[in-house]
């Protein structure tokens, strides 16, 4: 990943251009600090950190086609020329593609060996004994770190209920791997907006708190869509104790009803100016990718200039749309 920090001097008529072009996109917009600075200066936030010290990670998920599968490898090489830290991989309810998980995983350490690889992992539909199993076949395949989950319950069902012999919450699935499997990195996940089943902000908070003591090593997010939301988070986290790295995780749109059921799926808002903005863009898919990704980059842009230590990016098996986010916040591929 190379990074530059640079400042830029433009003239004050097109400082005045930029300023009405963004106006006019997000006209409600809280995203004005990523206006110009006065008298025609711009700051890129690209050399914030250096090279080894900022963490950018890629999520993807099993592919469940030949089609699918070639779009993954292409999508994989590439986002390697970002020189990423990271790559994670997903499974599907109830660990339904763990097999394929691994597959994919290995492709990528076969492909890049060079780039840490992480699998997602849930207590959903599975003992603790074969937790155990899964968690020696991700080393064997070359994974170092587990993102560790509770799960959403099964489709159908609206509360999670362990099977026997089986882990009711995400700590207990993070206290097994940090005391049986001490070698691996243990991400865990964050909610800005709170966790859709937490009581409060305050319990979601303390559960997150529970992990972090238990021995996690970072907070990944969920991905949100204003960053007052995120600072706020990060705010709460300090104030009781958590010390951990907290990585935002973003997701760039590029299809305006694909995001809507995400959004509703995870219980993220979608704010009115970005909304309107993709309205207005009508069904044109390409104008509702173009207002995605100036949404993006400045969502990551702003993040990257108030010292977030890394982004992950939700990049949904391709690459276009991250290309274009990173290419815009100043990281260039060789």
């Amino acid at each position: 990943m190379n990074l530059k920090f640079s400042v830029r001097l433009i003239p004050s008529p097109t400082v005045f251009t930029v300023s009405i072009i963004i106006f006019t996109l997000f006209p409600y917009s809280r995203y004005f600090n990523f206006l110009p600075l006065p008298k025609g200066i711009v700051v890129t936030p690209q050399e914030r950190y250096g090279k080894d010290s900022f963490e950018l990670s890629f999520e993807l998920f099993p592919p469940k086609t030949a089609e699918s599968e070639a779009m993954l490898w292409q999508t994989v090489d590439e986002l390697m020329g970002f020189e990423p830290t990271l790559i994670t991989c997903t499974y599907g309810a109830g660990g339904s593609t763990q097999t394929k998980t691994l597959e994919v995983l290995n492709g990528v350490h076969a492909r890049h060996p060079s780039v840490a690889i992480a699998s997602h992992l849930t207590c959903v539909g599975s003992t603790t004994d074969q937790l155990r199993e899964y968690l020696r076949k991700a080393e064997k395949t070359g994974v170092t770190a587990i993102v560790a989950l509770r799960g959403d319950p099964p489709q159908g069902e609206t509360a999670f209920t362990p099977v026997a012999n089986g882990l009711h919450y995400a700590v207990e699935l993070v206290n097994l791997i940090k005391q049986e499997f001490p070698q691996l990195r243990i991400l865990v996940a964050g909610y800005p907006e709170t966790h859709q089943e937490a009581v409060s902000t305050d319990a979601d908070l303390q559960f997150l708190k529970q992990k972090c003591d238990a021995g996690s090593d970072t907070v990944v997010t969920q991905l949100f869509y204003d960053n007052a939301d995120f600072f706020r988070f990060r705010e709460r986290c300090l104030a009781i104790g958590i010390t951990q790295s907290i990585i935002p995780g973003l997701m760039p749109v590029t299809n305006f009803k694909q995001i809507q059921r995400i959004a509703n799926l995870c219980k993220a808002r979608l704010p009115s100016y970005f909304t309107n903005a993709l309205e207005k863009a009508g069904d044109d898919a390409d104008a509702q990718f173009e207002v995605g990704v100036e949404y993006a980059a400045k969502q990551a842009e702003e993040l990257i200039s108030q010292g977030v230590p890394g982004m992950h990016l939700y990049v949904l098996n391709k690459s276009p749309a991250t290309i274009r986010v990173l290419e815009q916040v100043g990281m260039t591929r060789p």
